[in-house]
């Protein structure tokens, strides 16, 4: 197989790494040294680099991907450099943005959760990440809100709010991780990064990830035309996938 006529590319949380942990070494070899051989590599998160840099460790194991996409290819990577970076406040305006957030911070106050904790509101370059529990929560409590809102779906009504009450502001929401959810432009999702590497890989561009559901932030690159789609359960399952797709083992 021609390594540069194929592209593999990976969400970051449930699918190589545990939810915001550092990547098991063994995956990341798996990676860089197995799969590089027969496919190039590369990550699309809705995170931003620096917390992508935590996962993978580091800026020596990122410059090793062939691409990295943060916020979605928003801010995108290649071979460790940055060379594409798109901003949500030139899009949105700051009068829009201020709305938007004035609304998010409203509903947030109305929100009971069994427990709360800080940074509701994260401003990233080109999304805004929103978390009802707050993205200061420990593991253990990142875990707890998430079998809580599996039952309650507090990020599925608080999206529905929003599509409700601002229809005309501009931005589309996708569920991601076990706390948040990203908010960000109208064809902003994670196919914004295939811009980059259609051309260059003619089609032949997996992408792996586990939320591919509907209202997921895999979803629409997962069925996106230009892709062929693997969902995924974990770290293992995406090893096992790779696997039986590209060095026939079950």
């Amino acid at each position: 197989m021609n390594r540069c006529s194929t592209i593999c590319l990976f969400d970051v949380d449930g699918t190589i790494t545990d939810p915001r942990q550092p990547i098991n070494p063994s995956v990341r070899s798996y990676l860089l040294n197995d799969l590089k051989k027969v496919s190039s590599v590369g990550l699309v998160s809705g995170s931003d680099i620096s917390k992508i840099n935590e996962q993978i460790g580091g800026l020596e194991f990122i410059s090793q991907f062939d691409y990295v996409f943060a916020e979605n290819g928003l801010v995108a990577f290649k071979n460790g450099v940055e060379f594409k970076k798109k901003n949500i406040i030139n899009y949105l305006g700051e009068e829009k943005l201020q709305s938007f957030i004035n609304f998010v911070l409203g509903y947030l106050s109305k929100i009971e959760l069994p427990f709360k904790r800080g940074n509701f509101v994260e401003f990233r370059t080109g999304m805004i990440n929103i978390s009802p529990v707050g993205r200061s929560c420990s593991n253990t409590e990142r875990v707890e809100f998430e079998k809580y809102d599996k039952v309650h779906n507090i990020r599925k009504k608080f999206i529905e709010t929003l599509n409700n009450e601002l229809p005309d502001i501009g931005l589309i929401y996708a569920i991601g991780g076990q706390i948040s959810f990203d908010c960000f432009p109208v064809g902003w999702d994670k196919r914004f990064c295939l811009r980059y590497l259609e051309e260059e890989f003619n089609g032949k561009i997996h992408f792996f990830g586990d939320k591919t559901y509907v209202g997921g932030n895999d979803h629409d690159i997962f069925i996106d035309p230009r892709v062929i789609g693997h969902s995924v359960t974990d770290p293992k399952d995406t090893i096992s996938q790779l696997n039986n797709l590209f060095f026939n083992k079950i």
